[in-house]
């Protein structure tokens, strides 16, 4: 029996990822993508935040009103109003979640919430008790919990936990915190925290320093049971944890983090072209895991690696995360292992003095055309075939 650990994908491509500026999805896509998520094996859906606008409440309703396979979450404030519009809209779907969040840091709670400690407190266990009172499954966001003194964040994490969350986030809302900082975040919780034992602890990092991913999987170490991400990482300002990447790094390193998710990796690709599609955000040729370069190789040392046994230069297989093949590029860089195998594949037995000839062809139309495509090699063989049978 595996000892692996599960973790819970939390999903919030349609509320945090669509507030990416220009990324506005009208509310078809959002069903599309909807289901797009439950086919990926997604946990939960945050659906949108109900309050927001009515676009959001109708998108938050209709969701939990037809779709099963994972929970539903809205996001709410920390009063009344939030609260009662979120079960409003979720209340209808086969599993609810209510997300209740409120800022903890000592800059939050200075210049955006004018609150003391003890009042940051009070509102967060009323909310908690508030949305408890709808629904069991609630969770706990400690906004800016990155930028949060230590000893006030155990309180609040202590007393939402008492009042009954059953998952409590952690986030680096502005992509502060560094891997070592997060890990020591999610350690002191789980050491200090005399209940903690009794709800989830969650993680929701935002990718300003490029860091979000690396401090997920810090928090991971240290016994977090959840990540909170997007597809492709879109969201606020430069983004979120990219589920994607998050997803296979705890796969391919199994062996490290001991852990794994209920995700069907090999829908991260085309789930990763409809979010691209519907958005209009592209995503950049050499992202990991879903960018077009993820399992392209055009240097030659590493082309003839992949031909002799692809794990030289893969840790992954393309077809494991959607991609239909390794991609040996074929541009000036190539080696003539490469050009052997693409003019094999495409129906030439070429000798060896034939693929030389070519090879030197090949490299000088290399040097003046960025790619390279398969009727240009063929293109190469047909002429030096033709320029051998007239001379024959």
């Amino acid at each position: 029996m595996s000892d692996k650990r599960i973790i819970k994908i939390f999903d919030t491509t349609l509320r945090d990822g669509e507030q990416s500026p220009g990324a506005s999805m009208n509310h078809e896509e959002k069903m599309q993508i909807a289901q797009a998520l439950i086919d990926l094996g997604v946990d939960v859906i945050e659906a949108g935040f109900p309050i927001a606008s009515p676009d959001d409440f109708k998108a938050v309703q209709e969701i939990s009103n037809n779709f099963k396979g994972a929970e539903i979450a809205g996001l709410c404030r920390c009063n009344d109003q939030d609260i009662d519009r979120a079960w409003d809209a979720l209340k209808q779907a086969e599993s609810p979640r209510v997300h209740v969040f409120l800022a903890t840091s000592a800059i939050h709670r200075e210049f955006k919430l004018n609150m003391s400690p003890e009042e940051i407190i009070e509102n967060a266990v009323a909310g908690v008790a508030r949305a408890k009172g709808y629904c069991d499954n609630v969770e706990f966001s400690t906004e800016d919990a990155a930028r949060t003194e230590m000893d006030f964040l155990c309180r609040v994490v202590e007393a939402v936990i008492g009042a009954g969350a059953t998952t409590v986030n952690i986030p680096d809302t502005v992509g502060y915190a560094t891997p070592a900082h997060m890990g020591a975040v999610i350690k002191g919780l789980m050491d200090r925290v005399p209940n903690v034992g009794d709800a989830v602890l969650s993680l929701h990092c935002h990718n300003d320093l490029g860091l979000a991913v690396a401090n997920s999987l810090a928090g991971i170490e240290q016994g977090a049971g959840q990540i909170e991400c997007t597809i492709n990482g879109i969201g606020e300002r430069a983004g979120n944890c990219s589920l994607e990447e998050v997803v296979m790094a705890m796969r391919t390193r199994s062996d490290f983090y001991s852990c794994d998710t209920g995700i069907n990796s090999r829908l991260l690709v085309p789930t990763s072209q409809l979010v691209s599609r519907i958005t209009g955000l592209d995503v950049q040729r050499n992202k990991a895991i879903v960018g077009r370069n993820a399992f392209a190789h055009e240097a030659g040392i590493h082309q003839d690696g992949m031909l002799k046994e692809p794990t030289t230069y893969e840790i992954m297989r393309p077809e494991d995360v959607g991609f239909g093949k390794t991609d040996l590029v074929m541009g000036k860089h190539s080696g003539r292992a490469a050009l052997a195998d693409r003019a094999r594949q495409l129906g030439f037995e070429l000798s060896d003095e034939q693929i030389r000839v070519l090879f030197k062809q090949f490299k000088l139309l290399a040097d003046s055309k960025k790619a390279i495509d398969d009727s240009d090699i063929a293109h190469l063989i047909e002429r030096q075939l033709a320029s051998a049978d007239s001379e024959a």
